[in-house]
């Protein structure tokens, strides 16, 4: 299944590409296609300075080779060969009342026969908005429930747990789903793991683009950028020091400009910041903690 795995991968960044562009009116992606140098490559694309995003990237890759040492050591595999490919999407938006998205689903073996499928997808709000909250969390509950019952609490709490800033005491944002090493361990076929990939990376189009629309036109002041700018501080200290995929890309010498498009084009670190009593910011923060039910049961 790898090359049919490998061709829907790149129509799926074709079309969450589209849909960006459409809703954004204005942004266009640029590609850049590589190859890496222990075999394989990928198509990065980049959209920025757009009406509602000011920077984002939908990145495909399909990457093969020698397994590098560090990788086999944290996964507790012996030596093979291994083929990774998937896509990787972090969108940026210009407007503090639009929230950062992230998904990335993906497909992983090796030469000795193993395999597995991972991903997830979660939403990092500037400021906590509980409707839209309850809206991405119902959209993702929808899908897992049509694949197989225990897939969304299990998901959920994975992502709570994974997307977890420990040295900050919070969460990324409000969460989503996360699920890796997804095999025939799971009493599903691969086939059936395989379209429950396909119906989460058709869902981030759809829900992306709404909330967009939603909210694009908000008006925002001055200070709402400034706690724009300090969320993605966060935002960058996550993917600096926990994201399992940074680190995955810059143990098997993917490319590094690839890798770090999902840092935003600005982020500010203010020291020992503190937020104002019974502000929206404080708010925000009583919300970003493991655990809340934002899910219709």
């Amino acid at each position: 299944m790898k090359n049919q795995i490998t061709d829907w991968f790149k129509g799926l960044q074709d079309t969450i590409c589209k849909a960006l562009e459409k809703e954004d009116e204005n942004g266009q992606f640029h590609e850049d296609k590589w190859e890496r140098p222990g075999g394989g490559g990928g198509r990065t694309r980049i959209i920025y300075e757009g009406n509602v995003i000011e920077k984002g990237g939908v990145n495909f890759s399909a990457v093969e080779g020698k397994t590098p040492q560090v990788i086999l050591n944290a996964l507790n595999l012996d030596q093979a060969d291994f083929f990774a490919t998937g896509v990787s999407i972090v969108i940026h938006p210009n407007s503090p009342m639009v929230p950062i998205i992230h998904m990335n689903v993906r497909y992983f073996e090796m030469s000795n026969g193993t395999w597995w499928f991972g991903g997830g997808i979660d939403l990092t709000p500037h400021y906590v908005n509980e409707e839209d909250a309850k809206f991405f969390h119902n959209s993702l509950k929808q899908v897992c429930d049509k694949h197989h019952p225990s897939y969304y609490p299990k998901f959920k709490q994975w992502a709570d747990d994974y997307f977890y800033i420990k040295h900050r005491k919070e969460t990324r944002g409000v969460g989503g789903i996360f699920f890796d090493r997804l095999s025939e361990k799971e009493e599903l076929s691969k086939e059936a793991i395989f379209e429950f990939v396909k119906d989460v990376g058709n869902e981030f189009a759809p829900i992306y683009t709404h909330l967009m629309n939603k909210n694009k036109r908000l008006p925002f002041n001055e200070t709402q950028k400034q706690w724009q700018l300090l969320r993605r501080g966060r935002y960058v200290e996550f993917n600096l020091v926990y994201d399992k995929g940074t680190k995955f890309g810059l143990d098997t010498d993917g490319r590094t400009e690839s890798i770090l498009m999902s840092l935003p084009s600005q982020a500010n670190w203010t020291y020992n910041h503190q937020v104002e009593k019974n502000s929206a910011e404080e708010k925000t923060l009583s919300l970003l903690t493991k655990g809340v039910n934002w899910a219709d049961i």
